[in-house]
């Protein structure tokens, strides 16, 4: 997709000649280049328009170019545009004291990071500290960052090249369409998922854990959204043996699900939300207008360094232009109903739309899961044994969605239908019909 545009081929020359970009061969690249965005469209420097039901990396939650955010970049930038974090700002603590707004009664501080990678390393550092041990679980379905310790807690198979932390342990997280317990309903799926990982536990040493480092929904590893009752399991297989839980919400946070934060949106049939003691994020807090991440601290873990020294920190951490977009996109998130309008389309627009383009694709649509803003579709090869789809057919499909003006976000097998929170029913129709012409095409 080489731009004919002048600065549409100076760009793409400069990228290929002098950028190396991540996660690739090199060699065998052929980017897009994006000009400009608005909204959920964004656009190439040849005027080709494309809906962005990818929001780039599931981080865009407020859409592009918000003026909400932009100007309060903009305004911060007038007045000091950067400090070393040893000083207090006051960008920061109104970041700070709006985040702790959302997140709820059970958390007391804010740590700033520079994304949601180094986020999970400081979150791993606070609770082998908390508790003096050392090692950490996590699920084999999952992407925590690429960081030392974030990338080996990482599951999928960035992990394998770059295993040089130590302490890590992986378990199977519950996914009913993919089961590794044989299960034969999403109840029981959950309850023995709960199991094989009380067995981990036990098998690891309990004494010697620090950590359960979970996605509160996982994200890039297909959206799966866990059992009723699974977390409130585990937050109790945490308690029983002393371990510090984090929830790691760096894709699922921020209006993604349709509430602040994604363990909110799974409280039970009587309300009852699954509190955390540690919850990581980047991403959706600013929705990716300036680099940064954090945690944020129960008071327990918190009051823990009171006396102590946390031996962690970064040079950006709380940078003001990062702090006043997070300002911004928080204020403008709640003035605007943004959040709600991401619960609503999902349950009344996106969901329906899928659920029936299955029906009309039962042949390659094997399941459909999620919620908000956050939705994927499994292809399969077979309905009947789950067989995923060839790496052809998903670059056929991605192929044909460009050509019909959609910017789609794949992961293995997976088609992810993540568009931003402010998505209207209108885009939402119009990104259906060429999922169904995509399909078709096929």
């Amino acid at each position: 997709m080489i731009p004919t545009s002048d600065d549409g081929k100076r760009a793409y020359d400069l990228d290929r000649a002098y950028v190396f970009h991540s996660w690739s061969a090199q060699a065998a690249l052929d980017p897009m280049v994006i000009a400009g965005g608005s909204g959920t469209t964004v656009w190439d420097h040849d005027g080709n328009e494309f809906l962005d039901f990818s929001s780039q990396l599931v981080n865009v939650n407020i859409g592009h170019q918000h003026p909400a955010v932009r100007d309060a970049i903009k305004a911060q930038a007038d007045v000091l545009t950067t400090v070393a974090p040893a000083h207090a700002n006051l960008a920061r603590g109104e970041a700070a004291r709006r985040i702790l707004d959302r997140a709820g009664s059970g958390f007391g501080k804010v740590f700033f990071t520079n994304g949601g990678a180094d986020a999970n390393e400081n979150a791993i550092r606070m609770a082998r500290l908390y508790t003096g041990r050392d090692k950490v679980l996590s699920t084999y379905r999952s992407y925590h960052g690429n960081t030392g310790a974030a990338v080996v807690a990482t599951g999928d198979w960035r992990r394998v090249p770059n295993e040089y932390a130590r302490g890590h342990v992986h378990f199977f997280g519950p996914f009913s369409y993919r089961s590794e317990f044989w299960s034969d309903s999403v109840v029981e799926e959950g309850e023995r998922a709960l199991h094989h990982l009380r067995r981990v536990i036990q098998s690891e040493g309990a004494s010697s854990i620090a950590a359960i480092l979970i996605e509160t929904i996982p994200g890039t590893a297909g959206v799966l959204v866990p059992p009723p009752g699974y977390l409130a399991g585990v937050r109790a297989l945490a308690d029983e043996f002393g371990i510090v839980l984090i929830f790691d919400e760096v894709m699922a946070g921020f209006g993604r699900t349709g509430d602040w934060f994604a363990f909110q949106s799974l409280a039970d049939e009587g309300g009852d939300i699954v509190v955390p003691d540690l919850i990581t994020f980047a991403k959706g807090v600013n929705s990716g207008y300036v680099p940064v991440g954090g945690v944020v601290i129960s008071p327990s873990i918190a009051a823990a360094f009171d006396e102590s020294v946390f031996p962690g920190g970064l040079t950006y951490s709380g940078h003001p232009l990062a702090m006043a977009s997070i300002v911004g996109a928080l204020d403008a998130m709640e003035s605007e109903g943004i959040v709600a309008n991401a619960k609503r389309v999902g349950a009344d627009v996106i969901g329906p739309g899928l659920r029936a383009l299955q029906a009309k694709h039962p042949s390659i649509i094997g399941e459909v899961r999620g919620l908000g803003v956050f939705w994927a579709l499994d292809l399969v090869a077979d309905p009947q044994t789950h067989e995923p789809v060839a790496p052809s057919v998903i670059a056929a499909l991605k192929k044909s969605l460009l050509s019909l003006g959609l910017l789609p976000f794949f992961a293995d097998n997976r088609l992810h239908v993540v568009p931003p929170c402010v998505v209207t029913d209108d885009e939402v129709a119009r990104a259906l019909e060429i999922y169904d012409r995509a399909f078709s095409s096929l």
